[in-house]
């Protein structure tokens, strides 16, 4: 166990001091390092009004999730209603706020425009009737888009995506596997209308409009358009990162600086140092030499957290900080439980070595407890949360916790043991003792 603490506190120091040699730089929120702001509006015009919720709740998990596919992390995804006095145009917004992403043109590459996939019914007799009057193309298109029906079947009810290739032409093909209930309506489509037009359309315009030929019950189709390679494998990617259930448009987009400025970081960052060192100064004159066993078993703490965060990476904003600091709390905590209860036994008459294995067995339960009840709180804030900001400082608080009761237990309980006065003598308990006890 020594030799397994003694590895990992010198590999996080070691990281520590690597990494900000070599300037790997923690990954900074929104609030703290700036980013890209983009506001969108959604077309929800063809969506019945008892639906219009939980669509747009759909489409902000789906656009969170592919943002987090792409490596942003801590993005703030939220939608947002006008009021009832809002025009129509803004009834439906959907914000993404991306950290550290400056340039606009990457924040909304990294977005994408994910594609609406759609099937639709046209009747073969509507069709050739269309056809047949000579119409220039566009008018043709016009006709045909007026004249399809539709089946409620879309790119949501996507289970997976696949490339694949023609066996005869070799020629790239999208091959559609739909969950269940996509399945269920693709074969009712299928039964009900063969000799018709399964035609399918991605984001509005038509990719490709097939004849029915004979019930499809396993839910599997294939779109067979005029595809480059590079075209056909952003497609599947696409569809298999989520089609989006409303249309957007980009209604505004701005690049923000951070909230807080740099100014205040850097504030932060020394109110930071300053209460590490009266926390520091607190314990050496308060508990002596436990209390400076304490201080490098915290230094110890702060190092495996740090190296922690770069390693993960864990993306820093203002809430996740708050956490840190409240984790340091705890920390302090459990060490002073712990000196608390070898006093204790100090005053029974108990040998000094005696003292310090009975006060970290007494002190045991009630860090754990303490500590099990703040990481089942944290993991409830986590999973239950809708904003990464709340889950951000869950996640650091959580992260902080763990740690705290390695270093509090392992760390202190090393330090102690190996450099305790094997002898009980005034000094040794003056050393040991706290406060004014004598």
């Amino acid at each position: 166990m020594i030799a397994f603490f003694i590895i990992v506190i010198a590999a996080a120091v070691g990281y520590f001091v690597y990494s900000s040699q070599k300037s790997v730089p923690f990954k900074l929120g929104l609030d703290l390092a700036g980013g890209t702001e983009l506001v969108y509006t959604a077309d929800v015009s063809k969506i019945p009004a008892d639906e219009v919720s939980d669509s747009m709740s759909a489409l902000r998990d789906t656009i969170e999730r592919r943002v987090n596919i792409f490596g942003v992390s801590e993005p703030l995804v939220e939608t947002e209603t006008a009021g009832i006095f809002g025009s129509a145009s803004t009834q439906n917004r959907l914000i993404v706020e991306l950290p550290g992403v400056t340039d606009i043109d990457a924040a909304k590459s990294a977005i994408g425009a994910t594609p609406v996939l759609e099937f639709y019914l046209i009747k073969t007799s509507d069709y050739n009737a269309i056809t047949a009057k000579n119409l220039n193309a566009t008018d043709t298109q016009t006709a045909i888009d007026a004249a399809r029906i539709t089946t409620g079947i879309t790119g949501s009810m996507l289970s997976k995506a696949a490339l694949a290739f023609d066996p005869t032409t070799g020629a790239p093909i999208v091959s559609l596997q739909f969950n269940s209930t996509g399945a269920q309506k693709f074969a009712d489509l299928t039964k009900n209308n063969i000799g018709d037009i399964a035609a399918i359309y991605l984001d509005g315009a038509p990719l490709e409009m097939p004849t029915i030929r004979e019930a499809i019950t396993n839910g599997q189709a294939q779109i067979t358009g005029s595809f480059t390679l590079d075209q056909a494998k952003d497609l599947v990617r696409n569809l298999n990162y989520g089609a989006l259930p409303v249309p957007i448009t980009v209604l505004s987009e701005q690049t923000i600086g951070p909230t807080l400025g740099a100014a205040t970081v850097n504030a932060g960052i020394l109110s930071g140092i300053i209460a590490f060192i009266v926390i520091a100064a607190f314990l050496i004159l308060w508990y002596r030499l436990p209390g400076f066993l304490a201080v490098v078993a915290l230094a110890a703490y702060t190092c495996l957290n740090l190296a922690i965060y770069k390693i993960i990476p864990v993306t820093l904003t203002a809430a996740g900080i708050a956490g840190f600091i409240l984790s340091i709390g705890m920390a302090v905590d459990a060490n002073i439980l712990i000196f608390e209860r070898m006093k204790e036994e100090l005053r029974k008459g108990r040998s000094i070595m005696d003292a310090v294995h009975e006060g970290f067995s007494r002190a045991w339960p009630s860090i754990r407890d303490s500590n099990t009840s703040s990481i089942i709180t944290g993991l409830i804030l986590y999973y239950f949360s809708s904003t990464s900001v709340i889950k951000g400082f869950a996640l650091v608080f959580i992260i902080g916790v763990l740690v705290s009761m390695f270093t509090a237990i392992t760390a202190s309980r090393f330090f102690l043991f190996a450099v305790s006065p094997k002898k009980q003598g005034r000094l040794s308990l003056f050393l040991m003792k706290n406060g004014f006890t004598h």
